[in-house]
């Protein structure tokens, strides 16, 4: 018990002499606090694309990748790019697909222009789209060469549309005449029936629509002979070859080298996304997209690799040094739970560490103190004995040194400083002697 006792004194004296420290801690708690970013949302949306497209059957993959890391993400089919950034920008969809070339570049005369979605990031470029133009009848390698045929160019809002448009007119070819707007496996229908003469396709190498065109009969697939030309004119195109017979050794398709065009695809997002789900993302993709194809080797994607929009800093980090150093080794959670203590706690351990040094010696003087203000007391009437000594005031002297010996009995001092209270009772006897010397003293006087 007594132990208990000392111990809640000493908690006592330690809060009396430093509760400034704990203001001054409190008040940098309360600084830092501002600057922690918020736990991330359990629940993100994702606009994709049509239910039969790669960029729904990629949502779909990232979905399965976050909710083992406790995320839920709810996709919302679209009629592709164009929807997506009207999505995004709405603040409807937090991330999105987005099909380079979508967004229209700076003007060359204000090449550092604002951009028309200030609100959107990029996280960069997932995989490779390549513009496939199939087609019946003679052999075409320029886009010139449509000219007057009936082509599928895709639905309104869609990527593919946005693009044929944009390389129909760059050719002088009217595409407000003889276009259809359909796309996918109902253009491949279309084209292998022989009611359209070309279809443009977005799609990935392994697109059920490509696949099929590619061993319909009497379907082509056009070998970009200004493949050169385009990847100059177009920043956001890349200029690829499809090898003979990569598609099927059998029957040897392609039957020759291919040159086809490509923009990539990039993984846009919402300035405000948090940055521990922009980095989840990030290894989410790398896990989806690092994989070798037709067209790309082991771990090129993701990269930035479309300037359309600016990259996100979380993504530029990444790009530079992988993921953050406490997702490569904690749960997630637990990361992010790490990372925002070590933000919060920082900054008042630094404020601390030099508090605690100066309180230590606070602590002791305010303890001292207690006794040193009796001594001041002792020493007074010390002297009041050796120089001014009355023998009329003996009972006061002894009522005095009674007292003195009385508070040091009843001073409360950590047992650390017990040592300062047992001298005070010594010095107060050692004075008390002095008296009865100075007293033994006058009694022997006639």
């Amino acid at each position: 018990m007594a132990k208990i006792k000392a111990g809640l004194l000493s908690l006592r004296d330690l809060f009396a002499t430093a509760w400034w420290i704990f203001l001054i801690a409190g008040m940098g708690f309360v600084v830092a606090y501002q600057f922690v970013e918020p736990a991330p949302p359990r629940h993100v949306v994702m606009t994709s694309g049509g239910e039969s497209g790669a960029y729904y059957h990629f949502a779909k993959r990232y979905a399965a990748l976050l909710a083992r890391d406790g995320i839920t993400l709810e996709i919302l089919p679209s009629e592709g790019s164009l929807q997506n950034l009207q999505r995004l920008q709405a603040g409807e969809a937090q991330i999105g697909f987005v099909q380079g070339g979508t967004i229209p570049p700076a003007p060359d005369d204000d090449p550092d222009g604002e951009s028309p979605y200030p609100e959107l990031l990029s996280l960069g470029s997932m995989f490779y789209e390549p513009v496939w133009v199939f087609y019946r009848g003679p052999t075409i390698d320029r886009l010139s060469q449509l000219q007057g045929k009936r082509i599928a160019i895709g639905q309104e809002g869609s990527g593919v549309r946005q693009l044929a448009e944009r390389l129909l007119e760059d050719n002088e070819i009217d595409f407000r005449r003889n276009t259809m707007p359909i796309s996918g496996l109902d253009a491949a229908e279309e084209l292998q029936q022989g009611r359209i003469d070309a279809a443009f396709v977005i799609a990935a190498e392994h697109a059920p629509v490509v696949q099929v065109l590619l061993r319909s009969p009497g379907v082509k697939l056009m070998n970009f002979s200004q493949s050169f030309a385009y990847e100059r004119r177009y920043p956001f195109m890349t200029r690829l070859t499809m090898p003979q017979g990569v598609a099927d050794l059998v029957r040897d398709l392609p039957p020759q080298d291919t040159r086809v065009l490509a923009p990539t695809a990039s993984l846009v997002i919402r300035e405000d996304l948090h940055p521990a789900l922009q980095n989840l993302l990030l290894q989410a993709a790398r896990q989806v997209h690092g994989k070798p194809g037709f067209f790309q080797t082991a771990n090129e994607f993701p990269a930035y690799m479309d300037g359309m929009l600016p990259l996100s800093d979380q993504a530029e980090r990444f790009f530079k040094s992988g993921p953050p150093f406490l997702q490569r080794y904690l749960p997630f959670w637990l990361a992010v739970l790490v990372d925002r203590l070590f933000v919060l706690l920082l900054p008042v351990i630094a404020l601390l560490i030099p508090l605690l040094r100066v309180a230590p010696a606070l602590y002791s003087w305010r303890v001292r103190s207690k006794v040193f203000r009796c001594y001041g007391e002792l020493k007074f009437l010390e002297d009041d004995l050796k120089n001014h000594y009355d023998p009329a005031r003996n009972e006061e002297y002894r009522s005095r040194l009674d007292a003195l010996d009385e508070e040091a009995a009843g001073l409360r001092v950590p047992l650390g400083f017990t040592d300062l209270v047992y001298t005070l009772r010594e010095h107060v006897n050692l004075v008390r002697r002095i008296l009865e010397k100075q007293e033994a003293g006058e009694g022997k006087h006639p």
